[in-house]
Parts: C-alpha cells; structure tokens; sequence
C-alpha cells in the first residue's frame, strides 16, 4: 500500500527509537533509510552494529527493539512482548 511505502522509505530521523546515536550506528553499516534497516532486518543490524564496537555493551533492549519498533512505528517499549522473546531468540547464539 501506497503509505507504508512512504513511510518505509522516509529518513531515519523521523522514525520511533531512532535519535543520533542510533542513526550514526546505523549509517555506519550502511543504512540510511527505513527501507534499507527492512532488507537488513533488525536482527542484522543489532549484529553489525556490535561487531562495529566490540568493547562496548549495546543493550538489546535499546537497540535491537529499537530497531524493531522503528519497522512497526512502535515505540521500543510497546513492542509486543512475544515479538521480543522473538527477537531475543534470534540473538541468542550471538550474544
């Protein structure tokens, strides 16, 4: 439908969950759109952006929900919970 795609391919920024920080980790792996985190997926991104900062600690909730919630116009916080043990999951040997 016509507005998801508007919506999708709309600049960071506006999206939910994602400020500067997040946006500067995201174009750092390459994603500058809505769009481009929805090829990627979430669970992609939280991944490389990880391996970008390996001594740093990236909390799951902050970023891999963000990043979710961003694709669904959630703030990461109302993200269903199922979807989260969901995402967690994904994560799980990785982490």
């Amino acid at each position: 439908n016509e507005f998801m795609k508007l919506r999708i391919s709309s600049d960071l920024r506006k999206a939910k969950n994602i400020g500067a920080t997040i946006e500067k980790c995201l174009n750092e792996i390459g994603i500058f759109t809505l769009a481009d985190l929805a090829e990627m997926t979430s669970v992609e991104a939280f991944k490389r952006i990880r391996e970008n900062y390996p001594g740093k600690t990236i909390p799951v909730c902050y970023y891999l929900y963000s990043l979710e919630g961003a694709l669904l116009d959630l703030h990461w916080n109302d993200t269903p919970s199922e979807l989260k043990e969901e995402l967690k999951a994904r994560i799980k040997s990785y982490v």
